[in-house]
């Protein structure tokens, strides 16, 4: 279906966005009232419920992982354009501040979209090997990495 293959190239774009740390860009598609949730007792984690503050997580994100890159392995889009679903699972590596190069992490991503617009972003990940990469970040000295969580 030539609506699916739009909906994946314009995903695989976005994470390609965030692996460049382009923000503006990967928040180009969220509506103003949007829905993140990202699992996890960590700087990272939390939920946001608006696109200022996404966009503050994601610059976050590009500080405390700042060369953090996401390999989407699968991409499944499931619906019609005024309501989609996609489900996009990926693995993430980094070389962590301490020369650690062994920083891995796995997910998958939920989106909610509606005419192209993303509604909703769930982040499923592992979340101990993300509390244990901030843990290490802010070991060797980056203070982010232990901080509250971005909330809104």
């Amino acid at each position: 279906m030539l609506y699916s293959y739009f909906v994946e190239k314009s995903i695989r774009q976005s994470f390609d966005d965030v692996n460049n740390h382009r923000w503006d860009a990967a928040v180009k598609a969220l509506v103003p009232h949007v829905h993140h949730r990202v699992s996890g007792a960590h700087a990272l984690g939390g939920e946001r419920y608006d696109k200022e503050a996404v966009r503050r997580w994601f610059e976050r994100l590009g500080r405390v992982l700042p060369n953090l890159h996401l390999t989407v392995n699968h991409i499944w889009v499931k619906g019609w354009p005024w309501h989609t679903t996609v489900f996009a699972q990926w693995d993430g590596t980094a070389t962590l501040l301490n020369g650690d190069a062994s920083y891995v992490n796995r997910g998958l991503h939920v989106f909610t979209l509606r005419w192209g617009r993303v509604y909703a972003l769930e982040e499923l990940q592992d979340s101990q090997a993300a509390a244990r990469g901030l843990a290490a970040q802010a070991a060797a000295g980056l203070e982010e990495a232990a901080a509250g969580q971005i909330v809104s």
